[in-house]
């Protein structure tokens, strides 16, 4: 079997000082099963062949993975926090395409694009495992289940961006944000976590760029949503009342009516306070 020879992913420069990118310690690397486990397969025999270990990269909230237009060197795969995926207009507008979470694939634009055409923010203290792109194309070759895992996580890519269709349709906002929460509810059930219980590392301004509604729009949503019982807010949490309630209203297309699910006596009324401290 050929050797590969370790690459060194580049380290990013920001354009604007505000949003730093992230840094990234050659001497820290990680294991194989952390790479593969990553993307839900087993490392096996192949744990003893002589691969490149993959670079860990560690990031503050507010860090950039990918810089918009960086020379594209390098595929990340998301271990811990949360990353948002957007591209600034030229008046400086933030379009959201996605956030990202643990084992979601980052810049794989660079396996067919000098450049990349995205740029990729943590909204969370976050790491990223950092693979030149070579070495990432040895390893699918190489590796059949590696391969599978990656072609599974582009699919679940391409699933969301379905998602995202969905959330752009000319229904109402509360729809819109109805189908977002339900997309994260699935997303935090399919790795073991609570369906109900959701913290927002995202602002109202990310959310509402995701789904297409202005960002004033969003805490009024969530009030509406609150208010048919279907949620309840306090800051950044999001508890959903009523799973399968919020389910069926997603797939409407109307703003819910009040008292749309039914709540048990016991359980306060949301504090609609909290929704405006959502942060902008």
């Amino acid at each position: 079997m050929n050797t590969l020879t370790l690459r060194e992913p580049p380290t990013c420069i920001p354009t604007h000082s505000e949003a730093p990118s992230a840094g990234i310690d050659h001497r820290e690397r990680t294991s194989l099963h952390d790479l593969f486990g990553l993307i839900g397969v087993p490392v096996g025999d192949e744990q003893q062949s002589p691969l490149p270990l993959p670079a860990v990269r560690r990031l503050r909230a507010g860090d950039l993975l990918i810089i918009e237009g960086a020379p594209a060197a390098s595929i990340y795969i998301a271990r811990t926090g949360t990353f948002k995926v957007f591209r600034t207009a030229e008046d400086g507008y933030e379009q959201v395409f996605g956030f990202a979470r643990r084992g979601d694939l980052l810049g794989c634009d660079a396996l067919s694009s000098d450049r990349h055409q995205t740029a990729v923010m943590a909204l969370s203290d976050a790491s990223a495992l950092a693979i030149a792109s070579p070495d990432f194309l040895a390893l699918t070759n190489s590796h059949p289940a590696f391969g599978r895992g990656v072609m599974r996580a582009v699919s679940n890519a391409m699933i969301d961006l379905t998602r995202l269709s969905d959330m752009m349709a000319p229904v109402s906002a509360e729809v819109r944000l109805a189908r977002f929460l339900m997309h994260l509810s699935h997303q935090l059930a399919s790795s073991g976590q609570s369906a109900t219980i959701i913290r927002l590392e995202m602002s109202r301004r990310d959310i509402g760029s995701y789904i297409g509604v202005a960002h004033e729009t969003i805490s009024r949503s969530f009030a509406a949503l609150a208010d048919a019982c279907l949620v309840e807010v306090a800051q950044r949490k999001v508890r959903i009342i009523d799973l399968d309630a919020l389910q069926k209203y997603a797939q409407g297309t109307r703003a819910p009516a009040k008292s749309l699910a039914r709540v048990p006596a016991a359980v306060p009324r949301p504090r609609f306070e909290a929704i405006a401290a959502l942060a902008a």
